[in-house]
């Protein structure tokens, strides 16, 4: 049996920069109580009550238990997740190669993605309904190589045919919505800039957000049967900022998926920028506010409602700083 009309669900995603700068300090901070970041990150979600929660910034460790922490802290503040899903990030994961061609192996620039400690800046995801786990699909090991026409660095990068597309991973996971099935797909791309000329991050990220379109098109093993929802951090506006504006214009305009624009109600225009700032998900030091972080259900979803929690002023307002620059983002839908 199906969803209600009256029973919509909320799938947010959220951006919390919860990463720590060693392996287990983000456990200790959760276990310790007594971290701002982390009591900002919970009120941020238990004010907005997501049904499904994709998160980004959170680190990996192999038994979950920073995240498991966590879903405790947030059951505390009144919200109950039964189900949480994990995989190991690209981020901090040894390539073997020395990427940027110093002569040393070993860096952070010769990881898969960029970090000092495998497990660094995860994601993750929490659900009050159950999580397939057994057909979820993880493509963080994916070599760039293997997305169709990459679009390689203007010049070679030492070591190029190893490296993985995935910043942190692409997930296809199904979860069972109260009897009717819906796919979350989900991912953290790499950002954009912190490159050379070759545009090496520009041109990654490029196709990282490209990867679902193929992926719709079943060139990875079979599109998604039934509704969809991608969740996730493009990291890249479509209008405005640095990076390759196509593959996430492409992705806005497939008529598979839907953008419900969520919005806050900010007003202020970042200078210079060209974007609607009602739309905005992050505020960058800078380089001002960007939309970089999206809920795009599939065409057959029906949407109720859409926003991104932006508090402007009083004690939300800086809550919702304390927790991060970035915002949640959340979209009701409806299965029917």
């Amino acid at each position: 049996m199906g969803v209600a009309a009256a029973d919509p669900v909320r799938i947010a995603t959220y951006h919390t920069e919860l990463s720590r700068k060693g392996p287990g300090r983000l456990l200790r901070d959760i276990d310790r109580g007594e971290d701002a970041q982390v009591a900002a990150v919970i009120a941020v979600i238990a004010e907005v009550q997501p049904d499904i929660l994709v998160l980004q910034g959170v680190d990996y460790d192999y038994e979950l238990m920073a995240l498991r922490a966590l879903r405790t802290r947030l059951e505390e503040a009144g919200i109950l997740y039964p189900y949480i899903f994990a995989r190991a990030p690209n981020i901090g994961v040894p390539s073997g190669a020395d990427f940027d061609g110093d002569g040393r192996l070993g860096e952070p620039e010769d990881a898969h993605s960029y970090g000092w400690y495998a497990g660094e800046g995860g994601q993750a995801i929490l659900s009050r309904f159950a999580i397939r786990d057994d057909a979820a699909r993880d493509f963080a090991q994916m070599l760039w190589a293997d997305i169709p026409s990459p679009l390689w660095p203007s010049e070679p990068m030492p070591g190029q045919e190893v490296q993985r597309l995935s910043r942190a991973g692409h997930w296809v996971v199904p979860l069972d919505v109260r009897g009717a099935a819906l796919t979350l797909m989900s991912f953290h791309a790499t950002t954009p800039v912190f490159d050379g000329p070759e545009d090496r991050n520009g041109r990654r990220n490029h196709d990282e957000i490209l990867f679902w379109r193929y992926y719709l098109d079943g060139v990875f093993g079979g599109a998604p049967k039934g509704p969809f929802v991608i969740a996730g951090n493009a990291n890249l506006d479509p209008a405005d900022g640095e990076g390759r504006k196509a593959a996430i214009q492409v992705l806005l305009r497939d008529t598979r998926v839907q953008d419900p624009k969520p919005r806050s109600d900010r007003s202020e225009t970042t200078a210079g920028h060209k974007g609607d700032p009602t739309l905005d998900t992050v505020t960058w030091p800078g380089v001002g506010s960007l939309r970089v972080s999206y809920v795009l259900p599939s065409a057959d979803l029906h949407v109720v409602d859409a926003g991104v929690h932006w508090p402007l002023e009083g004690d939300a307002a800086v809550t919702a700083q304390t927790a991060s620059r970035h915002r949640l983002v959340w979209v009701d839908i409806v299965l029917e």
